[in-house]
């Protein structure tokens, strides 16, 4: 099996007031192409460091992550930068959208980061926003938006530059149990294919039967893993 994402005895740790605490205590993950994957567990177990450092956004004491076979660790702030936006695709809880930008002017940000100029890559995003349901609101703003609508163009710029691997953080946790089964088939069906991976960390069970795989931690550590047949992974 080809993964999108390995990470091997990943260990990571926090200064606080009480000296370091470890956060991640060699952690073993793989993110398989073609499927999505969960990160569930308690809060403060370590979904969203983890989330983290497979994204390239925090640094990690030592082990090792591959992303698309790449070593993160070995690229450069610029290389990994440019890495980022080339090959991930991100959906924030509080979807981040920035407030004087239409939807489609939101949803096309990757694009515009590629190169293009803003209104080409504007007119690029509506497809997506099409097949999201937001065609008709592509001129609004953020505050014209509700917040499903806004999560709807979230989504959208997530995958408008057609990354590899989408990594999404709470997904679903401001929205109500109809809000959310929608914004998860609508991002399984456009990110879940043979090329690509979709790393999810939720607390939402209610969306669990959406995941090829849930990878369950505990205190900085896998505790178990289940496939979509539900039968846990030695």
């Amino acid at each position: 099996m080809s993964f999108a994402v390995k990470c091997r005895d990943v260990i990571k740790s926090f200064e606080s007031e009480a000296g370091l605490q470890r956060v991640l205590h060699g952690v073993d993950l793989d993110v398989p192409w073609g499927e999505m994957t969960m990160l569930v567990g308690p809060s403060g177990c370590g979904k969203t460091t983890l989330l983290s450092i497979v994204a390239g956004i925090l640094s990690f004491d030592s082990g090792d992550v591959e992303v698309d076979g790449q070593d993160i660790a070995k690229m450069s702030d610029a290389l990994r930068v440019a890495f980022r936006r080339r090959t991930l695709g991100f959906i924030f809880q509080q979807y981040n959208l920035l407030p004087a930008l239409t939807a489609a002017e939101n949803a096309a940000i990757p694009l515009v980061a590629g190169g293009m100029e803003l209104s080409a890559a504007a007119k690029a995003a509506m497809p997506l926003l099409d097949q999201l349901g937001m065609g008709e609101h592509a001129a609004k703003l953020p505050r014209q938006l509700s917040g499903g609508q806004q999560q709807r163009v979230a989504i959208a710029r997530a995958l408008v530059h057609e990354p590899k691997l989408v990594v999404c953080d709470e997904p679903t946790a401001a929205l109500d149990a109809t809000g959310g089964r929608t914004v998860m088939e609508m991002l399984r069906a456009a990110s879940v294919r043979a090329d690509r991976a979709t790393l999810v960390v939720t607390h939402d069970h209610r969306i669990f039967d959406f995941a090829d795989r849930i990878v369950r931690m505990e205190d900085g550590r896998i505790a178990g893993i289940e496939t979509k047949a539900l039968e846990t992974v030695p």
